[in-house]
């Protein structure tokens, strides 16, 4: 402040990450799109929240507001394992240390700054408060919860990507506007008495089941939740209400989706592309990871069950124009340290970008959660021309020696066959480009499980898919004479999924002659349609009752069957599958000899076994993940 002779700031910004200059970081990206739009913005990454809470007074009160950006990651799955315990390493602080940041740092940040300046408006956003916009339940505390707008005393939400929100308050509190009559900026909550509703309750307006209501009856969680899935994914959304603690939490609809141009803009803005020079001798893990990837555009139209993307980025795909990821691979080249490839050019899922629907008008009808599932919508257009000219054109640069696609693809949309033959074809070229060209030896897929029951409350694609998939990498490894691998992706203990489902995911991947690394077990995030089933009991479409396995005991039950290669782990599967009644799993598992067979699986046959082929010969460039034995020490 004193080099740039300011006496005061508009903006202070409070994050609970690292500060890094960087487009994939939520803090620089809003500190940069307000300084673009001539505001004065400090931002204060990880503050002590301890003591004497001088991290929170040092720059004084800002003319206009606080904002608060919690993380790139919701900070209880940033702090915690699906077993609720503390994970050792935060990867978004200095040498991944994972003491900077407390629990829920939207309400600790805010409730400090509300004593510390009661009278300075404090505005949220970042994934933590996005997804807890309204009532929601909070694994970690086993407890249904209200808006966090209740708990942490702050005055609006910023949902979602905020660019244009951040931007759109501070013009309305320079214009002289009290932050408590903000109420008509887009994609944003606020708290308000029935009687200062803005037009009133009308019959266009979504009224949910209030939170006191949820708190006694699950299936009206339940309920809500498909009218705000629905809201989320929708062209023209309507206003959502709650009624709790005798006011209403409003959430007022999305602004449209960004056009190329917005997004060029938020991504063109002059971002060092580094930490900040206070973090010099130390390593912030996400960083690293990052460091040398493009991010070509936003949005997801997957809809898968246990994912928030489309909660928080919304399902309508923004690509940014190939001018502008040009110019930004460029600006990698140029970084210290770069050797020529790019470690990923990608999205939330690699190869949506450019895509949209054919009718457009359709579209603007639409409140389906997902396009790709349970079928991939007629109206979907699944040409992959655009991706494939830009994977050309990045590579045709100087510096660029290989660009590798390390973001998750999606099979089911390399598989589809369209009415349009023209999107067929570069569909098939897009697979041979990408398995010849941008696979760093491992190409990362997310079958998630192998049940095709179980895949159905995913919303993902049947597993005969991911066979068909493996047949086409197979066959363009063979061709090319690469030895890439398959690298996929698994989750137990999602709701519907039964030990039983388990242990055949365990014969199938054996027959596969995957020693699983990609695994998880499921975490109930907020706002996500398996969230809710998981809580409620209920499947918030049908509300049929579903089964979720909740005890530690049956969590570990389901998750020891991705290591039944592990030689500690046999005694304790063997017994699960007697306990079960599934013994005619254990000889599929454990012959005694190695397994090198087929697994062919029937998806119309729920709930049987896998069929297993007689074992081959293994061939040596079969798949082998297994663990490296510890070099022995004296």
């Amino acid at each position: 402040m004193e080099l740039r002779k300011w006496d005061e700031l508009d903006i202070i910004l409070f994050s609970g990450d690292a500060y890094i200059d960087h487009p994939a970081f939520g803090a620089a990206v809003i500190g940069r799109t307000l300084e673009a739009a001539g505001y004065k913005v400090a931002i204060v990454p990880q503050p002590d929240w301890h003591g004497d809470y001088r991290d929170f007074k040092k720059l004084g009160k800002p003319r206009l507001y606080f904002g608060i950006a919690p993380g790139a990651m919701d900070s209880m799955v940033n702090k915690y394992t699906a077993n609720r315990r503390l994970r050792s390493e935060d990867a978004y602080s200095p040498d991944g240390r994972h003491d900077l940041r407390p629990e829920y740092p939207t309400i600790v940040y805010s409730q400090i700054l509300r004593k510390l300046y009661p009278d300075v408006p404090i505005v949220l956003g970042g994934i933590e408060a996005s997804l807890r916009r309204l009532t929601h339940y909070d694994y970690w505390k086993d407890s249904l919860r209200k808006s966090i707008l209740c708990d942490s005393g702050a005055d609006l939400i910023i949902y979602g990507m905020g660019e244009k929100q951040i931007v759109a308050i501070a013009q309305e509190l320079e214009n002289g506007k009290s932050i408590k009559d903000i109420k008509d900026v887009p994609q944003t909550v606020y708290l308000c008495k029935e009687a200062d509703i803005p037009n009133g309750i009308t019959e266009n307006d979504i009224v949910l089941h209030s939170h006191e209501e949820c708190l006694h009856n699950k299936k009206a969680q339940s309920e809500n939740f498909k009218h705000i899935e629905e809201e989320s994914n929708k062209k023209h959304a309507q206003r959502i209400l709650q009624a709790v603690d005798n006011v209403y939490t409003v959430v007022n609809p999305p602004y449209p989706t960004m056009s190329t141009a917005e997004v060029d803009a938020t991504y063109d803005l002059p971002y060092t592309r580094e930490p900040h020079p206070k973090y010099n001798g130390k390593v912030i893990p996400a960083y690293e990871m990052i460091k040398f990837s493009v991010n070509i555009h936003r949005g997801c139209f997957g809809g898968c069950a246990f994912c928030t993307i489309s909660a928080h980025q919304g399902k309508f795909i923004a690509s940014r124009s190939k001018e502008s990821i040009i110019k930004e691979v460029k600006q990698v080249t140029q970084m210290p340290g770069f050797k020529g490839y790019l470690s990923d050019l990608g999205g939330p899922s690699a190869n949506m970008y450019g895509m949209e629907g054919r009718n457009l008008k359709a579209c603007e009808r639409c409140k389906r959660p997902s396009c790709i599932n349970p079928d991939i919508c007629p109206n979907l257009n699944t040409d992959h021309s655009k991706l494939l000219d830009i994977y050309r054109s990045v590579d045709a640069l100087p510096g660029i020696k290989k660009s590798f696609i390390g973001s998750g693809v999606r099979y089911d949309l390399l598989l589809h066959k369209s009415k349009d033959e023209k999107a067929n074809q570069s569909t098939q070229e897009y697979t041979h480009e990408l398995i010849k060209n941008h696979v760093s030896g491992r190409l990362k897929i997310a079958p998630e499980h192998t049940s095709d029951r179980v895949l159905k409350l995913m919303r993902k694609p049947s597993f005969q898919q991911f066979y068909a998939f493996k047949r086409i990498f197979d066959k363009i490894n063979k061709e090319e004479n690469l030895r890439q691998q398959i690298i996929p992706y698994f989750i137990s203990s999602h709701p519907g999924c039964k030990e039983e489902d388990m242990a055949e995911l365990a014969v199938i991947t054996k027959g596969l002659d995957f020693h699983l690394e990609q695994v998880q077990d499921f975490t109930p995030t907020p706002m996500t349609v398996a969230t809710e089933t998981w809580y409620s009991g209920f499947e918030p479409y049908t509300l049929e009752p579903i089964f979720s396995a909740k005890t530690p005991r049956e969590k570990l039950a389901q998750r020891q069957f991705f290591f039944w290669y592990k030689k500690e782990e046999r005694k304790n599967i063997e017994r699960e599958l007697k306990r079960i009644g599934r013994e005619d799993l254990i000889p599929k598992l454990y012959d005694n000899k190695p397994f090198y067979g087929k697994v062919t699986y029937d998806p119309k046959a729920v709930g049987s076994s896998p069929t297993v082929k007689s074992p081959q010969k293994k061939h040596k460039n079969s798949q082998r993940n297994e663990p490296k034995r510890p070099k022995r020490r004296r």
